[in-house]
């Protein structure tokens, strides 16, 4: 048996009205397509007008955000007085991209603008009192944050001393007291009315620039689509639209900057979609705040200076390089931190960096299924880094129920930052961990099923008609269908380090499908079973003017007991056990060996009692046949008295019996005249020598004067082995120790050479 990784969400069926069927013919989609559009929302024929056919006429007005007309209003003023304007912002995506709409939108004005992008390490996150306190100093008449702020009182308040207004624009979760800015422009303001809370900072800053500019500057929309997917907010509604046609924009984008990184990342324009802007523009942007001061992307994104463009992109291209390098590092040492008990993991280091422990903290989440903290200590003395949640778990709310163990906190539901005392981390462990518990809160990962399809519907056609959903992301991601009752053949590992899966899918409409699997690698083997229910996303691959559809593999899961060939030497090396395991060894001596190196228990069968205690102590998932036993229905009863799901047979034969076999008359003959010449024999020490004497295999000497001597015809005293004079005549098959290789070879001959399916047959019968 083998789990999801993810707790799968079935769809609801609808019946879906004639109206809306129509309106799906009409829009040459698929019938179950109808059923996805219900199941997201997009219930009404208007709203699915409206879903496939986008218009900025659909935006909403931007004077419905509250606080807008008396932000616009000083901000006016101070036009007009000609003020020094300070836009701070943040040294994310979203903050970058916010900046320099703001920038250019009061550039267009003619403002005496500046702008401060906060250093992470330096500044941390939000407004920063000595940040403001020099930039006042330097002039500054009028602070405008974006996205950030709220969570801004300290140096807001000293602004406020200096008589310095603050207009906060920002999207994050809010705190219950709020700031005393000037004017707070939130979408979710507790206060405000505006239709649609998702916006992300650069879509708030947009609808800013909209009120300020009295029209919708379509030229920002670029900056728009990357801010907005970047910072991984709901893709619908208004979002939707904006990325819709931010997409288009940054496909003929003129901003030097862009284009520039572009050629760095070997981005095709005109192939620009919502995933290049989430695995190469964002990251490349995000990397420089990560591990460097975040200005200069400003400056990327609004120079008109080609050899600048061109020498900044190739500085961010190479940041990304060094930022994927310590993300590995550092994910792979916290990973040894992962405490199984806990339902929250608060993993620690030293001289680890800031910038990516957000990005570590994330692959963690992900792997696990649990919500993931992850600190390093700083030069101050303090604890600082990032958090990442799942989906069943608010992390904002979570964290925000202990914010007084923190020295700083904020974020949203699915991501953090904080800092804390030493003193304060086991008091932080231990109350998170309890509200979980006391809650019932069980993390995971949910996976929502869009459709349940047969193979023989991943056709071209219907792909396409999957894709016209997109952008794809937050609240609108790419389908997920589950096809039940697969087998899976020709599974082969690609990419690096064989990291990745390819492989062939057909189900009982015997259709055939070619799939890959990102990050599947290490699966490979657990395909081998011929029932497997599949979740996966359809895509189109595109090779050699060959359009072919393929299924993208997200999840499986196994639903009764699995059996697993591991008898390949190459198998046996590669081997990893990570659920609870037991290995059973029917030989002393290999138990021995190979408890050395696992930390899974490892037990001989023949010692009952032991045997018996381990099974009874612990729940395994799966064991491990380590080698052969002489009766095979010994193998038999210690996989049902471990009653485990998942068997591997390894089944090592150290002996070669049935290899060797029991021996021919010819080597017994030739055995016996030797003994009889020589009298005496020292077959301690010299075995080898009268092996390779008798052209015998060693292994098989030993056992045949093991019989000799079951049967009297030598004596074995101090290892020197005498020929017994005038013995009695016994035939060989009387020796027990013949009886009993005789069955452990045809116990090896059946665990050795049997196919998996013989095996499994014998197994579950």
């Amino acid at each position: 048996m083998k789990q999801a990784k993810y707790n799968w969400q079935l769809p609801q069926t609808a019946e879906l009205s004639e109206e809306f069927s129509s309106q799906l013919k009409e829009e040459g989609l698929p019938h179950f397509l109808g059923q996805l559009l219900w199941q997201r929302g997009i219930t009404t024929t208007q709203a699915m007008k409206t879903f496939f056919h986008p218009s900025l006429d659909n935006l909403y007005d931007p004077f419905l955000l509250f606080d807008m007309e008396k932000a616009i209003t000083r901000v006016q003023k101070a036009l007009e007085n000609e003020e020094k304007i300070l836009i701070y912002g943040d040294y994310d995506a979203d903050g970058i991209t916010s900046t320099a709409l703001m920038k250019e939108t009061l550039e267009l004005l003619g403002a005496d603008v500046c702008y401060y992008l906060p250093n992470r390490f330096k500044d941390g996150y939000g407004p920063n009192v000595e940040v403001y306190k020099e930039k006042i100093a330097a002039g500054v008449q009028l602070i405008l944050t974006v996205d950030n702020g709220v969570s801004g009182h300290e140096a807001i308040d000293f602004a406020n001393q200096q008589g310095v207004d603050v207009i906060v624009t920002d999207h994050h979760e809010l705190p219950q007291v709020l700031p005393e800015a000037y004017a707070i422009v939130h979408p979710r303001h507790p206060a405000g009315k505006y239709p649609f809370g998702e916006l992300a900072g650069v879509g708030v800053a947009f609808k800013f620039a909209c009120a300020l500019l009295d029209e919708v500057p379509a030229d920002f929309l670029d900056l728009v689509a990357i801010g907005t997917v970047a910072d991984m907010v709901s893709l619908t509604d208004e979002n939707r639209v904006l990325v819709i046609f931010g997409l288009q924009s940054l496909k003929q984008t003129q901003r030097l900057g862009l284009l520039a990184l572009f050629q760095v990342s070997q981005i095709l324009a005109e192939e620009i979609d919502e995933s290049t802007i989430g695995f190469a523009i964002a990251p490349r942007l995000n990397a420089l705040g990560r591990l460097q001061d975040p200005n200069e992307a400003v400056d990327l994104l609004t120079t008109f200076d080609q050899d600048k463009a061109r020498q900044l992109s190739e500085q961010l291209n190479q940041i990304n390089t060094q930022r994927k390098t310590l993300s590995q590092e550092i994910t792979q040492e916290a990973m040894a931190q992962i405490s199984p008990n806990k339902k929250i993991q608060i993993i620690t280091g030293e001289d680890w960096h800031e910038g990516v422990l957000g990005i570590v903290a994330g692959n963690i989440a992900q792997k696990i299924g649990q919500p993931t903290l992850v600190l390093t200590q700083t030069e101050h003395g303090l604890l600082k880094g990032s958090g990442r949640s799942v989906d069943s778990v608010n992390l904002f709310k979570l964290l925000d129920q202990v914010r007084e163990l923190m020295f700083s906190f904020g974020g949203h539901h699915a991501a953090v930052g904080l800092s804390i005392t030493s003193e304060n981390l086991p008091y932080l462990v231990e109350k998170v961990n309890e509200i979980l518990e006391v809650n019932q809160i069980q993390p995971t990962n949910h996976l929502m099923i869009d459709a349940v399809l047969n193979l023989s519907d991943v056709t071209l056609a219907h792909i396409e008609a999957l894709q016209s959903l997109a952008p794809f992301g937050m609240d609108n991601p790419s389908p997920h269908v589950l096809f039940k009752d697969c087998s899976v053949s020709n599974t082969r590992t690609v990419g690096a380090e064989g990291k990745h899966l390819k492989l062939s899918v057909k189900d009982h409409s015997e259709a055939n499908v070619e799939g890959i699997g990102f990050g599947f690698g290490s699966d490979n083997l657990e395909f081998q079973d011929a029932s497997v229910d599949i979740v996966a996303q359809l895509s189109i691959n595109e090779w050699n003017h060959k359009r072919i559809p393929q299924i993208m593999l997200k999840d499986y899961q196994i639903d009764h007991t699995q059996v697993f060939d591991y008898r390949s030497k190459k198998d046996q090396q590669n081997s990893t056990f990570m659920m609870p395991t037991l290995f059973v060894s029917f030989s002393e001596k290999e138990t021995n060996k190979v408890a050395d190196k696992t930390d899974h228990p490892v037990v001989t069968y023949k010692d009952q009692e032991n045997f018996l205690s381990t099974v009874n102590s612990s729940t395994f998932q799966q064991l491990v046949l380590l080698n052969c036993p002489t009766q095979l229905e010994d193998a038999k009863k210690a996989i049902t008295a471990a009653q485990v799901s998942r068997i591997f047979f390894l089944c090592s034969a150290k002996d070669d019996a049935y290899l060797d076999g029991v021996g021919s008359r010819e080597q017994y003959a030739k055995l016996f005249q030797f003994i009889r010449k020589q009298q005496q024999i020292d077959v301690r020490y010299k075995l080898s020598l009268v092996a390779q004497h008798l052209n015998i295999p060693e292994k098989l000497l030993f056992f045949m004067i093991q019989v000799f001597f079951d049967l009297g015809f030598v004596t074995i005293t101090d290892g020197i082995m005498k020929q017994v004079q005038n013995p009695k005549p016994h035939a060989l098959t009387e020796s027990p120790s013949y009886q009993k290789r005789l069955e452990k070879i045809k116990t090896e001959e059946f665990l050795l050479l049997s196919d998996l399916p013989t095996l499994k047959h014998w197994l579950l019968t």
